[in-house]
């Protein structure tokens, strides 16, 4: 069994750097500029079907994650990401970027045009939560819902939220390797504690109306794949002569 651990990034300093005007920075302006289009092209694309509509039921009142989950999960597969992957990497090699300074752009803007929870789902009841579920936080932007309580399936508030981890484990029958988004929040007594390395469907959740505003679908990078195909050749970039004085 391994487990990753996400790193929990300040809310403030995240937050500036993902809205700051030159966040693709590391890269040309125009190159720049060229990354935000096709990423900009990806979410309207996945965003198509929002908002969806969610329900609330149980004792305390939770929208269903069921719903949630089909809701996130189709709008990441509307995206073509081997279009997305080539057009992204064709920019990448004819600027001959470094990779990591490439991937940090990506991120930035995928973060940058992150939407709020309230243009992903419609919700018309009151004081419902909304679930803390592992296909709400695998699209949750790391910045967001910090500090909001946490309620647990018998209405119990255990704490507050305090960011992502990852879990990751073999299945047990098909022997892929499977991923799991967790959370962990601070108790009363200001100690982390873990929300369990199982899947959560409606265990915890925080209110609606405070996370409503907050960013809550934030497009992964996990599909997006910048190698270059067996047996291409690397890309030719022919040197111009200077001009003679």
């Amino acid at each position: 069994m391994r487990i990753s651990l996400k790193l929990v990034i300040p809310n403030i300093l995240f937050a500036a750097v993902a809205a700051a005007p030159g966040f693709c920075q590391g890269l040309p302006e125009n190159l720049g500029q060229k990354v935000d289009v096709i990423i900009q092209e990806a979410y309207q694309s996945a965003t198509e079907i929002f908002p969806c509509k969610l329900k609330a039921g149980g004792k305390p009142k939770i929208l269903s994650w069921q719903t949630a989950e089909k809701c996130l999960n189709n709008a990441y597969e509307r995206v073509d990401w081997a279009g997305i992957s080539g057009r992204l990497r064709e920019i990448k090699e004819r600027g001959g970027i470094e990779s990591v300074d490439f991937q940090s752009a990506i991120e930035a803007s995928l973060t940058a045009h992150a939407v709020p929870f309230n243009g992903v789902f419609k919700v018309e009841e009151k004081d419902v939560l909304l679930p803390l579920s592992n296909s709400v936080l695998k699209f949750l932007p790391v910045d967001s819902l910090m500090g909001l309580p946490v309620t647990d399936k018998t209405g119990k508030k255990v704490g507050s939220f305090s960011g992502v981890y990852t879990f990751e484990k073999v299945g047990e029958f098909s022997g892929i390797m499977q991923r799991h988004s967790l959370f962990q929040y601070t108790d009363a007594n200001g100690k982390m504690q873990s929300s369990s390395d199982r899947l959560l469907l409606d265990s915890f959740g925080v209110p609606w109306n405070d996370a409503a505003k907050q960013r809550g679908f934030r497009l992964p990078a996990d599909r997006i794949d910048l190698r270059r195909a067996a047996g291409q050749r690397e890309p030719i970039n022919p040197k111009i002569p200077k001009k003679l004085s």
